[in-house]
């Protein structure tokens, strides 16, 4: 094929004639070239068994010369005909067959890699012209970009520019929030490709698809422990396993059995039959993993970069650098940042939902409490005004004590205080005569047509008619009083003569 981006050509590869020829004749022998399988080296076996491309790996393959990993494009024949010749291919074996980390064999690859690339990007000899040059630009072009091949020479195999090659431009570095989770919490992510709103109206059934994908063993138990929206209408369902024992205790499943169990091939076939697009262990990384990760920039990356990124770290013990390679690593962060933003969004509504609800509350209970203050002191002023008349008829025919005598002289005292001049009296008596001086101006000015809002006229209005029923309410209080003073002197004045007369 003319850009087939995902077979490599076989040994077999013919047409190693001239420049751009040889459209779609190549013969692909070899395996897709991102590869989720394990590689076909023979020689390589026997190292993790068949998860020997788990991890960071993508399925490269070290062995067979038709991957993509490190010595990628050495002897394929790919792109716009066959470049590459069996001499070469079976050099590539002879180099890197002998193991799948040999590094003496992976040295001269990687090296042959290097030199390719710079050929492809400065100096590429397919054409012997000037149009070497605008190849030159276009290898640059591609690999800046991050895609396609880059062509150089007759005899050697394009150039492979993924995104991970160093000359890539379209890279940055973000930060994402480590799992705090241990693995006997049991927490397992299950991306769906369905709604939120088809999820929980499922829920139950989704509960008992994943129990029966389990064996249906009465001693498990699925549970969920979140849902959660993301973008592409995908749905983040959070899980865990209860297993019970015979005696009656409980455990939950460790998140790396339980995520173990749904890689299994059968196990990961039913749930993609649910709509289940990824799955992952939530679990805290390790010191020894976070140091290890640190320590290793990610493929394509600048060292000074990553370095740098990890200095501006805004919390190292919360947050770990990652890259963003490519356009469609960035659309995704910036969804998952948007749909992050909504739910903030949404719950900082909710939240302020609830404080007006609860201002409006407390509005409400302060003035029920201002109006009970004058219930209690006007119910205050009745019991008083009852005691006041039932100690009257008690006392009534009896002299006046000792007790009572001060008393007298304190209400006496009050009396005076009350009639002072500066006192509250007097103080009355200046207000009122100020408001009716206030009232004369105002008559006398009115030509000068002062203009008050409604509003605030209403409120003075309020404010004016509690002021006087204040005022009125303890003129009469102050009436009571006096009426109280002159008929204890008036009890006074008639017990005097009477205890005169006993001791004459």
């Amino acid at each position: 094929m003319a850009f087939n981006f995902g077979a490599a050509a076989g040994a077999g590869a013919s047409n190693p004639s001239g420049a751009f020829g040889g459209f779609g004749t190549t013969t692909t022998t070899a395996a897709p070239a991102f590869s989720f399988s394990a590689p076909t080296n023979t020689g390589t076996s026997g190292l993790f068994g068949a998860s020997q491309n788990k991890g960071f790996g993508f399925g490269t393959s070290f062995g067979t010369g038709t991957g993509t990993g490190l010595g990628t494009g050495l002897g394929t024949g790919l792109g716009f005909g066959g470049f590459g010749t069996q001499q070469q291919q079976q050099q590539q074996q002879t180099s890197l067959g002998g193991g799948l980390f040999s590094q003496p064999a992976q040295t001269p690859a990687q090296s042959n890699q290097l030199i390719n690339t710079a050929s492809a990007l400065s100096a590429p000899t397919l054409l012997g012209d000037e149009r070497d040059a605008i190849l030159a630009k276009w290898n640059q072009l591609q690999a800046f970009w991050g895609t396609g091949k880059g062509y150089f020479s007759n005899n050697i195999a394009p150039v492979e520019f993924t995104q991970e090659n160093p000359f890539c431009r379209f890279k940055a570095v973000g930060y994402s929030l480590m799992p705090n989770n241990k693995d006997e919490d049991g927490l397992v992510v299950l991306v769906f490709n369905r709604k939120e709103a088809d999820i929980r109206s499922q829920q139950q059934q989704l509960v008992e698809s994943l129990h029966k994908i389990l064996g249906g063993n009465q001693t498990l138990t699925v549970n969920v422990e979140g849902v959660k929206t993301m973008p592409d209408d995908q749905t983040e369902v959070i899980i865990y396993v209860v297993e019970r024992s015979p005696n009656g205790t409980s455990r939950r499943v460790p998140a790396t059995t339980l995520y173990a169990h749904f890689e299994q091939a059968n196990i990961k076939s039913s749930l993609q039959q649910l709509g289940v697009s990824f799955s992952m262990a939530r679990t805290e990384l390790s010191p020894a993993q976070v140091k290890q990760l640190l320590q290793n920039p990610p493929a394509g990356v600048d060292p000074i970069i990553w370095e740098q990124a990890k200095v501006d770290n805004p919390d190292p013990d919360k947050l770990i650098p990652v890259p963003m390679v490519g356009f469609k690593e960035l659309l995704r962060r910036l969804k998952v940042q948007d749909q992050m933003t909504k739910q903030h969004q949404t719950r900082l509504d909710i939240i302020s939902e609830d404080i007006s609800e609860l201002q409006k509350n407390q509005t409400t209970t302060m003035a029920k409490i201002a109006q009970y203050k004058r219930k209690l002191m006007a119910l205050s002023h009745r019991t008083l005004q009852v005691l006041i008349k039932q100690e009257i008829q008690r006392k009534s025919g009896y002299a006046i004590q000792a007790d009572e005598e001060q008393l007298r002289v304190q209400l006496d005292i009050i009396q005076c205080e009350l009639n002072a001049p500066t006192q509250f009296r007097g103080r009355l008596n200046e207000l009122m005569s100020q408001i009716r001086m206030q009232n004369h101006f105002g008559a006398v000015r009115s030509e000068e047509r002062y203009y008050i809002d409604s509003d605030l006229l209403r409120e003075i209005k309020q404010h004016l008619k509690q002021q006087q029923e204040g005022l009125s309410h303890l003129i009469s209080i102050i009436k009571d009083d006096l009426e109280d003073i002159k008929l204890i002197e008036h009890e006074l004045n008639e017990s005097i003569p009477m205890r005169g007369g006993f001791f004459s």
